[in-house]
C-alpha cells in the first residue's frame, strides 16, 4: 500500500540548511559516467581522484572519503593516537560536535567529551581552554574547532584565530582537529585558499554535501599515517563503500565550485539587511559573515517563529539559542529573499508585545539540541 506523496517545500523558500541542495544535471551526468572500482580494496579511481584533489586543496598529505561529516568527526580523534583508549576531546559548548555529535563520540568512540566556553566569534575562551588542557596534561587529548562557527551565525574564523587555538593545544601536547564542514565558505569569505585555514590543524574534516552541494560525503584530511589509521577505523564503523565513484564524481564537480559560494554570501547579506529593516526583529551580526542569517522576534520562541514562517511557505531551522536560522545556497535568489522578509514581517506584526527597534544581539549559549547529522 502506497502512502500519500510527501510534499516537497519550494526550494527557493527552504532556508533550513545548505544540505537542501539537490544534484544538478552536471552532477547527475558525472555520477552516471563515473569510472568505478571498489573503494574497500582501494581501487576506485574516482574516489582516489577526489581524495587527492581534496588533500591538495586543504594542504595535507592525504584525505579519506567517508559518507558523512559526523563520521569524519568521529574518526578524527580515534585516529589521532595509535591506541584510541582513554581519549579526551575538548569541544566548544556551542559547536556542532559539542551538542549534536556528542552522543556518538561518547557512545561509539568511548571518548570523554569536555566542553569549553566560546567567545562571540566561536573561539574557545583561551583561559578556559588552557585550564582544561593543564588539568588533563599527559592524557591523550584532541582540541576541536569549528569553522565556520554555526551557532555564531556562520562566522568565519581567520588563520590567526585558528593558529592561536592550534598553538595552545600543541603547547600541552594535544592534537588539534578542525571541523571544517563549511570551511569552503570561510575561505571564500576571507579571500584565502582553504589550505591557509586548514594547515594549522593536525586533521581536518571537509564536507562536500553542505556548502558545495554534492549529494553526500565528507573527507578527513591529515598526514599519511593518520589517514591510514582512519581508513582502518572506517571499516570498523561500517563506513566503507564499494563502487563509491558514483557519489565521488558529483563531489569532484562540487570542488570546482568554490568561487560560486560568494553568491551565497551576497544573498545572505541581502536577507540580513532586509530583516534588520523589519520593526522589532533582531539579527545577529558576525564579524565575518558567510551564508547564514540568525534572527529572532522578541516575545516569540524559535519553534513558534519557525511554525509561523512555515505557514507562509518559508522554512527555517529553530535553534536552542532562541533564534531561527536561514542558510542560503545556490537555490536562493532575490525572489526568495523578498518573500522571506515579507514572511518575517507578517509573523512579527502578529506578535502583540514586541521589544522595539531592529538591531543585533549576541547569542546566548546553546544547551541542548536533538542529536543527528549536521543541520
Amino acid at each position: 500500500m502506497t502512502g500519500a506523496p510527501v510534499p516537497v517545500p519550494d526550494p527557493r523558500l527552504d532556508f533550513r540548511s545548505d544540505t537542501r541542495t539537490v544534484p544538478d544535471e552536471r552532477m547527475r551526468a558525472a555520477s552516471a559516467l563515473a569510472e568505478v572500482g571498489d573503494d574497500v580494496y582501494g581501487d576506485d579511481p574516482t574516489v582516489a581522484e577526489l581524495e587527492a584533489r581534496t588533500a591538495a586543496l586543504l594542504g595535507v598529505e592525504a584525505a579519506l572519503f567517508v559518507p558523512t561529516g559526523t563520521m569524519a568527526n568521529l574518526l578524527a580523534p580515534l585516529a589521532a593516537f595509535p591506541d584510541p583508549a582513554g581519549i579526551r576531546v575538548i569541544v566548544g559548548a556551542d559547536s556542532h560536535m559539542g551538542f549534536l555529535e556528542a552522543d556518538g563520540l561518547r557512545r561509539f568512540g568511548g571518548i570523554t567529551l569536555v566542553t569549553v566556553e566560546q567567545d562571540e566569534d566561536g573561539l574557545p575562551v583561551p583561559g578556559r581552554l588552557e585550564a582544561l588542557l593543564a588539568a588533563g596534561a599527559g592524557r591523550p587529548t584532541v582540541v576541536c574547532l569549528e569553522n565556520t562557527s554555526m551557532m555564531r551565525s556562520g562566522n568565519a574564523l581567520d588563520e590567526a584565530a585558528t593558529r592561536s587555538v592550534a598553538g595552545l593545544a600543541h603547547r600541552y601536547g594535544a592534537r588539534f582537529h578542525l571541523d571544517g564542514a563549511r570551511l569552503a565558505h570561510a575561505a571564500v569569505a576571507l579571500g584565502v585558499p582553504p589550505a591557509a585555514l586548514a594547515t594549522p590543524a593536525d586533521s581536518v574534516a571537509f564536507s562536500v554535501s553542505k556548502a558545495l552541494g554534492a549529494p553526500m560525503g565528507a573527507l578527513l584530511g591529515g598526514g599519511r599515517a593518520y589517514v591510514a589509521r582512519a581508513r582502518e577505523l572506517r571499516t570498523g564503523l561500517g563506513g566503507s563503500l564499494h563502487q563509491a565513484g558514483v557519489v565521488a564524481a558529483p563531489a569532484l564537480v562540487a570542488l570546482g565550485r568554490l568561487p560560486e559560494l560568494a553568491a551565497d554570501h551576497a544573498t545572505a547579506a541581502a536577507l540580513a539587511a532586509g530583516l534588520r529593516a523589519v520593526p522589532g526583529v533582531e539579527v545577529l551580526s558576525p564579524a565575518h559573515p558567510t551564508n547564514m542569517v540568525m534572527t529572532r522576534i522578541p516575545g516569540l520562541g524559535p519553534d513558534a517563529c519557525a511554525a509561523g514562517l512555515a505557514a507562509h511557505g518559508v522554512r527555517v531551522l529553530p535553534l536552542p539559542n532562541g533564534h531561527v536560522r536561514f542558510v542560503t545556497h545556490r537555490a536562493h535568489g532575490m525572489i526568495g529573499v523578498r518573500e522571506a522578509v515579507g514572511a518575517v514581517t507578517a509573523v512579527a506584526a502578529a506578535v502583540p508585545s514586541r521589544r522595539p527597534a531592529p538591531g543585533t544581539a549576541r547569542p546566548p549559549r546553546a544547551r541542548n539540541s536533538p542529536a543527528g547529522e549536521a543541520p
